[in-house]
């Protein structure tokens, strides 16, 4: 590539738009250590209280049309924050992804659960994404829905992970375009929706 390009070797990969890389012989780790302690810090919540998980599981979000409305901007900042963090955190990618649905009018309930999510992030400052070297190359896809759990219009969520051998490669969720009758048709949807996106 040196032929056909001007290049120059500047050293080792240590950081790439916002991804900390720390390579070794063993494999690569990726992480957002420090975006995760300037997003607490910006968003006042370096002193908050850790929790386990970024949403519980029994959450259902809905427009919440007699709750309190909050500042929208403070809002959307958050969830854009978070949006750019599950570049390297695929497990806050589902919570994210739901309270993103609500930034047009978002109420309080919204934005406590936006807050959760950082008090989680608080506490898993340490969880890298490993890739390590000389690894097996069999992509294998893994695919799940839930039923109606989308309480404004009754359409089912669904999330994939794709892994590279034991190495995460690729994750989201996305709502399904259309209502399903039952957990077997949410599941079967999810399934081609799945094999559209590989």
């Amino acid at each position: 590539m040196g032929s056909e390009f001007e290049m120059s070797m500047i050293g080792e990969l240590n950081f790439f738009l916002g991804l900390q890389v720390k390579q070794s012989p063993k494999g690569t780790f990726i992480c957002q250590q420090k975006y995760i302690r300037e997003l607490l810090k910006r968003f006042d919540m370096e002193a908050s209280k850790v929790i386990d998980t970024p949403i519980v599981t029994a959450t259902r979000l809905d427009m919440d049309e007699t709750g309190i409305p909050v500042n929208q901007t403070m809002f959307r900042g958050i969830i854009g924050s978070l949006l750019y963090l599950t570049a390297s955190r695929p497990d806050i990618v589902f919570s994210v992804g739901l309270s993103a649905r609500f930034q047009s009018n978002p109420k309080e309930s919204h934005f406590k659960g936006a807050k959760k999510i950082l008090r989680y992030l608080k506490g898993t400052l340490d969880l890298v994404l490993y890739y390590p070297s000389g690894d097996s190359f069999n992509l294998i896809g893994y695919v799940d829905a839930d039923y109606a759990g989308y309480l404004v219009d009754r359409k089912s969520t669904f999330g994939m992970a794709h892994f590279l051998g034991s190495c995460l490669i690729s994750w989201g969720t996305r709502k399904q375009n259309s209502v399903a009758l039952s957990t077997a048709e949410a599941e079967y949807v999810a399934q081609n929706m799945k094999s559209a996106l590989v």
